[in-house]
């Protein structure tokens, strides 16, 4: 199989070791940027080439598109065109989103956005446990993300990247990156109240805040906070059942479970710890779930399996992110 990376920023960067490790090796990454390039082709032994024409008209079984988010669905409509399958990494909202929908259901082509966080050990070992029912009915859930966003690239300044413009900010980015997996495991949102705003004195016009109250459909009750202003990085996620409490400490890589014994204030508690995973040089978070993402990606390639989150499930979770805007906007819930 071939492949071509669009893009070699820290993520297209990622997509090539991820291909490599499940034994791929006819690679070609596009980047306009020739240090980007040269970075990639000595790092990783790739071809490498800077003109899109030449990349587009390259002879390839997929597209991985791992530019910033405003620009997937452009990168998608290409490959779409062509006949080629492809994969975009996280995006923000885009209106021509049904678009894509309709266009992958009329041609029968293979369009895959990213759900990482599905992928990783923690949300596994908690949808795990609530399918079996082992803390009860889920009751409330409360979910701290946050990163000091100087942090996110160490080796360049955050204004240089994405991250620091308000379309495609680096909390806008992660609501959504967050939601796909919390809505896997918890279900639809039927209401979202949201708070946004700027508190940090980060040089870009973005929000570093988001907090949001979410209605799920099942009754629960959930508070997502997103933040680029949390020093150190944290992940951490408690859900209360009716017999029982998951608690997700990222930071530590354990999953902890409570459940009532039946005598007041007593419980039995047990400990799981998750795999450490490879971490590359200066990234945090473990190569093993962006593998397994490109794994299935593949398989999709192939038609062995159908990828786990079409484009409808992402625009149904990008529509949480417009409705949490607009009632931070607005004052009202959404």
């Amino acid at each position: 199989m071939r492949f071509l990376i669009v893009g070699l920023g820290s993520m297209g960067k990622r997509r090539v070791r991820n291909l490599k490790r499940l034994g791929v090796t006819d690679i070609t990454g596009f980047d306009p940027r020739a240090d980007r390039r040269a970075e990639a082709a000595a790092a990783y032994g790739i071809e490498t080439v800077g003109d899109w024409a030449a990349a587009e008209a390259l002879a390839v079984d997929a597209w991985v598109i791992s530019t910033p988010p405003d620009t997937h669905l452009d990168y998608g409509f290409k490959a779409l065109d062509r006949g080629i399958a492809f994969f975009a990494e996280a995006s923000v909202t885009d209106e021509r989103a049904p678009e894509m929908i309709r266009r992958l259901k009329e041609t029968g082509g293979v369009g895959c956005p990213s759900c990482t966080m599905r992928y990783y050990a923690g949300p596994r070992k908690i949808k795990e446990l609530v399918a079996s029912g082992v803390i009860g009915r889920p009751l409330m859930m409360t979910y701290h993300v946050g990163q000091w966003l100087p942090d996110w690239h160490p080796w360049e300044s955050y204004k240089d990247f994405y991250v620091s413009k308000r379309a495609t900010g680096a909390c806008r980015e992660i609501v959504p990156f967050e939601l796909t997996w919390l809505v896997d495991i918890l279900g639809d949102v039927d209401a979202v109240t949201c708070m946004r705003g700027k508190v940090s004195d980060l040089d870009c016009d973005i929000d570093d805040v988001y907090q949001l109250l979410l209605k799920f459909r099942s009754g629960l009750s959930g508070h997502l906070a997103v933040d680029v202003v949390a020093r150190p990085a944290v992940r951490m996620f408690r859900l209360n059942g009716r017999e029982g409490t998951i608690e997700w400490d990222h930071g530590q890589n354990v999953v902890r479970l409570w459940t009532a014994t039946g005598e007041a204030n007593k419980y039995d508690l047990q400990v799981f710890d998750l795999a450490a995973g490879t971490v590359e040089a200066g990234y945090i978070h473990a190569e093993e779930p962006y593998v397994d993402e490109m794994r299935d990606f593949v398989a999709a390639v192939r038609r062995e399996r159908p990828w786990p989150y079409p484009f409808e499930s992402d625009e149904h979770v990008l529509s949480l992110l417009v409705r949490a805007e607009r009632s931070s906007d607005e004052g009202v819930r959404a």
